[in-house]
């Protein structure tokens, strides 16, 4: 089936016909390297790849269907004419805004709660122990894949939608101002969520005062019957006024969800949970105390949806698996990778320092840090303030760093230690090899994702 169509909303005005259609229950996807059997590709012009490329790969892998652009239209009907026969092919003039447009209009079919969760750190490990918390509550959602926070994930993963469903979360991130408000835009949540504010992506948005501004931009949307949920113990977020009802979280008296007595031991934290006035003990499988905030928001999110208390604290004393959030990996020589290099900026780099000092074990301690970037004109400030702040891991054997920025690290290091410096991670390689190698070891990967770790991490375990 071959339709030509101005917007693909056209066809979502009559609910009738989309359930009849073949989008009601598709599954949508972007990369053609990871399309399933029976999923509908949509062909995306980025600024290095062009999805239209690919359409040869996606009809491979089995996409029942195709969104196309019209000016695409001759060249693939001649170059996969026998192919796309009998397939259900959409040729729009913008495959983006189609794909926005979709998602859009499938939004606005659901009624049950949206959760947006958003934060300079603790996005993604906040949602995945959500995702944990309805697991054991038995309630049937839609959480977001990985990391698929932009505009194209937020769709993607709308799409994803169900009536079957009772609650729907999204993760949420920004990288410049103004992309909030078109995510919240997209998303409606309904609940919504600002884990931390920290020193992230400051190229594109600028300070502190400025972020948290434009993170309390997923609110933008709410009505008087929508919730916000912030970090109570950050001043950027409680001390400002806001026209929607608020819940807090924290680790201070004020807040509505709050931890005391937190005590970490034997790779464990043990904490006591308030939930408004009800007192619980949790333990999280974890020698990372950024954890307990994560546990904070993740109950706050569950308790706003109906969960009980009791399940709340079983879903998040469940292990998490977020792949790059201080992911312990076992070496097969028995050395330990700890692999946090998703992201990184001055908060989430101190926390991963923290956690990896409370690591108990009686292996040697090894660090591979790389440039944290995107810190504009206080980079060297944050990358002097890392390497002072290293003085607080105790048994630290040696240091590996990678990149340009972290010769300020090297400026400030402790007295003493080893310290070796290569300017990309894939000429740092023969120098860990033999590290990894040795079961005597553990060792902290930390840096921003553009410095490809995550690739130096995986050729380390092969």
């Amino acid at each position: 089936m071959h339709v030509d169509s101005d917007f693909i909303v056209n066809t979502l005005k009559n609910v009738d016909m989309l359930n009849q259609s073949f989008l009601t229950d598709a599954l949508f996807n972007v990369d053609s390297r990871a399309i399933q059997p029976g999923e509908i590709f949509i062909a995306l012009s980025g600024q290095k790849v062009d999805g239209h490329n690919f359409v040869g790969q996606a009809l491979e892998r089995g996409a029942s269907g195709f969104i196309l652009a019209a000016s695409r239209k001759d060249e693939l009907l001649q170059k996969h004419s026998k192919e796309l026969a009998g397939k259900s092919v959409l040729f729009v003039p913008d495959t983006y805004k189609a794909l926005i447009d979709l998602a859009r209009a499938w939004r606005a079919q659901f009624s049950y709660p949206v959760i947006g969760v958003t934060g300079s750190v603790g996005k993604t490990t906040t949602k995945e122990m959500v995702r944990n918390i309805l697991k054991v509550a038995d309630l049937s959602a839609v959480v977001s894949s990985g990391n698929q926070n932009t505009m194209i994930g937020a769709a993607l993963n709308i799409l994803k939608m169900r009536p079957t469903h009772k609650v729907a979360v999204f993760e949420l991130g920004i990288s410049d101002i103004g992309s909030m408000k078109q995510l919240a835009e997209l998303v409606r949540p309904t609940y919504a969520i600002i884990t931390q504010i920290g020193h992230g992506h400051m190229l594109g948005l600028g300070d502190v005062a400025t972020i948290a501004r434009e993170k309390r931009e997923i609110f933008s949307y709410f009505t008087e019957k929508d919730i916000g949920i912030i970090n109570g113990d950050q001043p950027e977020l409680s001390k400002v006024s806001y026209q929607h009802p608020v819940i807090r979280f924290g680790k201070k008296t004020i807040n509505q969800i709050q931890a005391r007595k937190i005590v970490c031991s034997r790779n464990t934290i043990s904490f006591i949970v308030k939930i408004y006035n009800k007192r619980y003990s949790v333990v999280l499988p974890t020698c990372n105390e950024a954890r307990v905030m994560n546990a904070l928001a993740a109950m706050t999110i569950g308790h706003m949806v109906g969960v009980s208390d009791e399940l709340l604290i079983k879903g998040v004393e469940q292990p998490i698996v977020a792949e790059g959030r201080f992911q312990m990996i076992t070496h097969s020589s028995g050395a330990t990778l700890i692999n946090d290099a998703y992201n990184a900026n001055p908060e989430s780099m101190k926390a991963s320092l923290v956690a990896f000092d409370h690591f108990m074990t009686d292996q040697d301690k090894i660090i591979v840090l790389g440039d944290m970037l995107e810190l504009g004109e206080e980079s060297a400030f944050w990358h002097r303030q890392i390497g002072r702040f290293l003085r607080k891991v105790d048994k630290l054997t040696q240091i590996i760093l990678v990149g340009h920025e972290v010769e300020m690290i090297k400026k400030t290091l402790p007295y003493g230690i080893k310290c070796q410096i290569f300017a990309k991670a894939e000429d740092a390689y023969e120098t860990l090899r033999p590290m990894v190698l040795n079961p005597q070891n553990v060792m902290l990967f930390k840096a921003s994702r553009s410095m490809r770790f995550a690739e130096l991490i995986k050729k380390l375990q092969a």
